[in-house]
Formats: structure tokens, sequence, C-alpha cells
């Protein structure tokens, strides 16, 4: 895979179990929900961004260890990170860090409302 689309981000998404697209924040910004709760949300304008969930000690490592991933914008900086998807961004870690938001959000479900 090459650099990371917001087409590509948008697809992961929708391609996990139970996934909805919503729009709460305006047309603007597209916000990925399992079961009701938030799990990415993606500017449709401007730089490609995703916002993603993250265990606090794994969200500080990405943090430090890369330029384009900073503390979650407009969000609980210590839960959340915001990945700028560019040339020097990894394809695959993009796309595992979605997943890996995906699978935090499930884990925090009841077991009867996990997909």
């Amino acid at each position: 895979m090459g650099v990371v689309t917001r087409e590509d981000v948008l697809e992961t998404c929708a391609g996990l179990p139970a996934t909805t697209d919503e729009r709460p924040f305006g047309p603007e910004t597209a916000v990925a929900k399992v079961v009701g709760r938030v799990f990415a949300i993606t500017p449709l304008d401007g730089e490609v961004r995703v916002t993603l969930k993250v265990a606090p000690p794994h969200g500080e490592a990405l943090v430090r260890e890369h330029d384009w991933i900073v503390p979650g914008y407009h969000m609980n900086k210590r839960h959340w990170i915001t990945v700028t998807v560019g040339p020097e961004s990894d394809p695959r870690l993009v796309e595992d860090l979605i997943v890996n938001s995906y699978d935090l959000v499930v884990a925090g479900l009841p077991r009867h409302r996990r997909p």
C-alpha cells in the first residue's frame, strides 16, 4: 500500500463489524462508531487526519516515536491520538491503529452488546 488516503481511512473504518458512519459535528466530519461508541473521527476536508482511541502507554510511545502522531485533537490527550496521514506515515501502522481503536472500544462494551 502506498500513501494512505482519506478514502482508505473511511473504508477501513466501514469494513469493521457493526460500524456506522455518522456526522454529529456536521457534514465536514465523519465519526465512525461501533454500537454507538466513537472509535475514529476524520475531517472530510483539508489535511488527512484521523483521531483514534489508544491505551495511554501505547499512545505516549507513539507520540514520542512518530512526528505524524500527536495527542488527540479536542479529545482526552491520554486516551486519544491524532494521526496525520501523508508520505511519512506508515500505511500498515495507520490501519493497525484504526483496528486497535475499534478493538479498545469493543472491549469496553458489555459482552451482550459486542459485535
